[in-house]
């Protein structure tokens, strides 16, 4: 209770000084400064609601002797965030901004505290900083100041509260923010530290200017040296620190040039510590590392290139280690280094060459809906222009008889769709009679056919083309389980839908013509009535597809 009397006597001094604090008064401001240190309940408000704030205001604003202490007053009191209004009205902020440029380092210290104390989650004084040149100012200080821990610390803080803020990341772009960060990176003293100045590198990293500027200033490689030293620990700041570290390389590559800058044609130190990452005993830098292969392999000379340095076996071990109760994530992530990897034709042909297909199959046991569908749109990507592969994978039980259940996929469209266009590529891309007997003693005709009704077009027409061909090259074999399926009937309903797109029509048209040939399903035609539909498509709007309508009418005229 004394103390509290002591600083109502000391708020009554300072309150009848109508201008600038003098010496005679610091004895007083001791008083409030103690009151606060101890913190006191009630005290900071006791001050706020005592009138004395625009007096500290403009104390601070004509840099008397006792400035400093006035404004580590300031800083302590608006640890209260009930108070921080009131410091806003009085005009503390922008009577503090421009200590920001002293040379006093102590008076620097409490500023940046007082500062960032009283904006702390307030937006739009955030922004009144950022328009004032805030920015700058803090990156500045760190640079003449990068040993004094204290006030780094104030600057890490105040730049990861302002990160988010669009024009804030405009600035920092402009003053060099990057070798800064980095430089205070390497003499990190603790994990706290650490992860602050990693928390300020990832929210700026997700600007496309600053991924560049980061990536020419070394932050990939300073990132990797951290990593590799922390390895091997059990420490949980640590093992944080390589999550928060190697996440942000990976963000940091989705920037085409930042990317190509760290993969520098396979020589690059992190693409080296990449490929690394893929055999560690971490889950997480695992992950990171096959998301980061993934990421390499945007473009076809990079995905060349891993091939030639043999990057693909080590995502292949890596899978290998998850398939039982693995990693989820480590296998959608390798999964999808994988699939890019393949895109180029050249690299499909070596995959398949070494293996790929036949070591990626053991993912075919996965209950998991998100590994299941990356494996299938692999699987698609390999046969993609690939006759023999697609004949091989075409005729192999196991893995048809796990994607007919992937067909039926209730629970999951995404797999359900990607098994379906499996399916039609193993016969568009094979054309061979076994693998379409094959499909056929699996039930899978009915799947392309359900597929062909699908509501995206591509898909539509995937199915019709696969379903072509096979009649094409086989009726016989295909006739009977066209028929139980109602193909024909489906057929019509598309021919014949108003909405329906017109390459839709076109293909099948095609595949009615191919139909044509078995005796069976030309007397299933006749019974629906197959050629009026055809004859209202002769009069369309669309000339091609009036004379596909005829062509297509002619041929049953000719097998009838």
């Amino acid at each position: 209770m004394a103390d509290m009397e002591a600083l109502s006597e000391a708020l009554n001094a300072i309150s009848v000084t109508t201008e600038v604090l003098d010496e005679e008064l610091k004895p007083h401001l001791d008083t409030l400064l103690s009151t606060l240190l101890e913190k006191k309940e009630g005290a900071a408000q006791k001050i706020a609601a005592s009138g004395i704030l625009p007096t500290l205001a403009n104390s601070i604003r004509t840099k008397s002797p006792l400035t400093s202490q006035v404004t580590l007053v300031v800083a302590e009191m608006a640890r209260d965030a009930s108070v921080r209004d009131s410091c806003i009205e009085a005009g503390l902020v922008p009577v503090l901004l421009p200590h920001l440029n002293s040379k006093d380092e102590e008076l620097l210290l409490h500023t940046g505290r007082a500062i960032g104390r009283i904006c702390f989650e307030n937006a739009a004084q955030q922004d009144n900083l950022v328009q004032g040149g805030v920015i700058p100012r803090l990156v500045n200080i760190m640079k003449i100041y990068p040993q004094n821990d204290p006030l780094v610390n104030v600057c890490l803080l105040a730049l990861c509260n302002l990160a988010d803020m669009d024009a804030a990341r405009e600035a920092l772009a402009e003053v060099g923010v990057a070798e800064v960060l980095t430089g205070q990176l390497k003499r990190a003293p603790d994990a706290e530290r650490r992860h602050l100045i990693l928390e300020v590198l990832g929210s700026l990293g997700e600007s496309d200017a600053l991924k560049l500027q980061f990536v020419e200033a070394g932050v990939p490689e300073v990132l990797s040296e951290m990593i590799g030293g922390l390895q091997g620990g059990s420490d949980p700041h640590d093992l944080c620190s390589i999550k928060i570290a190697s996440n942000l390389i990976v963000s940091l590559l989705l920037g085409d040039e930042s990317m190509q800058k760290c993969f520098g044609q396979g020589t690059g130190s992190v693409y080296k510590d990449v490929l690394s990452w893929l055999q560690s005993s971490n889950t997480q830098l695992q992950l990171a590392g096959a998301l980061a292969i993934a990421n390499f392999a945007r473009n076809d000379s990079n995905c060349v290139k891993m091939l030639e340095l043999g990057v693909v076996p080590h995502i292949l071990d890596l899978l290998e280690k998850h398939v039982d109760e693995g990693d989820v994530s480590v296998q959608h992530a390798g999964l999808s280094a994988l699939r890019n990897l393949a895109i180029p034709a050249s690299n499909k042909v070596r995959m398949l060459e070494d293996g790929v297909t036949e070591r990626i199959q053991t993912l075919l046991r996965s209950d998991m809906p998100p590994v299941q569908f990356k494996l299938l749109g692999t699987l698609r990507m390999m046969v993609d222009g690939q006759e023999k592969a697609a004949a091989v994978l075409g005729k192999d039980e196991g893995l048809l008889k796990r994607v007919m259940e992937w067909c039926e996929a209730k629970d999951h469209a995404g797999v359900r769709g990607e098994a379906n266009r499996l399916l039609a590529a193993l016969i568009r891309h094979s054309r061979d009679p076994d693998v379409i007997n094959s499909v056929v003693k699996a039930q899978g005709m009915r799947h392309l056919i359900t597929m062909a009704t699908s509501e995206h077009v591509i898909m539509q027409n995937e199915a019709l083309v696969a379903l072509t061909i096979a009649s094409a090259i086989d009726i016989d074999t295909v006739q009977e389980s066209f028929a139980e399926a109602e193909l024909l009937p489906t057929l019509q309903k598309m021919l014949e839908d108003p909405v329906g797109a017109v390459e839709v029509k076109f293909s099948t048209m095609g595949l009615i013509c191919s139909l044509a040939n078995s005796s069976l399903l030309r007397e299933q035609m006749e019974g629906l009535n197959l050629k009026d539909s055809l004859t209202q498509l002769s009069g369309h709007t669309n000339t091609k597809l009036a004379a596909q309508a005829d062509t297509v009418l002619a041929v049953l005229a000719e097998t009838s």
